[in-house]
């Protein structure tokens, strides 16, 4: 049963923003004040993904734990409003984010994927990651 009205709800749900998330704004900053230049959000690139490093083909996607299906098996259950729609929604999310792996990696693209969680919590193993992945992508080029 949800304790909010459908306007409340509506207002509520209408707020939450696909980019400039709080947590990819944070690995923004980090990622600027580290030195890295990178593009937000690049439609040219397949997915259009978070950050991207064209050059040495590194896509890096911060994904919210609820749209993108965390822990999925377990959490589905907890939907109670409107749950035929937001099932369908979240497993559609789920399979465009395999769908976007799959062509950019067949494009020879390194993907990395963060949950929100995991950069709110642990910035600096997510910097880490991407650095490793950065300096392993330049010492192949």
């Amino acid at each position: 049963m949800d304790f909010l009205t459908p306007e409340q709800r509506s207002k509520l749900m209408s707020a939450i923003r696909s980019t400039n998330t709080k947590d990819e704004v944070r690995l923004a900053k980090a990622l600027w004040a580290l030195g890295y230049r990178y593009r937000r959000n690049n439609k040219t690139v397949f997915g259009r993904p978070d950050f991207t490093f064209k050059k040495i083909k590194l896509a890096i996607f911060v994904d919210g734990e609820f749209f993108h299906g965390k822990n999925w098996d377990i959490d589905r259950n907890r939907i109670k409003t409107n749950s035929e729609f937001w099932i369908k929604k979240i497993e559609r999310n789920m399979q465009r984010d395999i769908e976007v792996n799959t062509y950019l990696e067949s494009q020879n693209w390194k993907i990395l994927r963060f949950w929100s969680n995991d950069i709110k919590k642990n910035l600096d193993a997510c910097i880490l990651e991407i650095q490793n992945a950065i300096n392993g992508r330049q010492s192949t080029k």
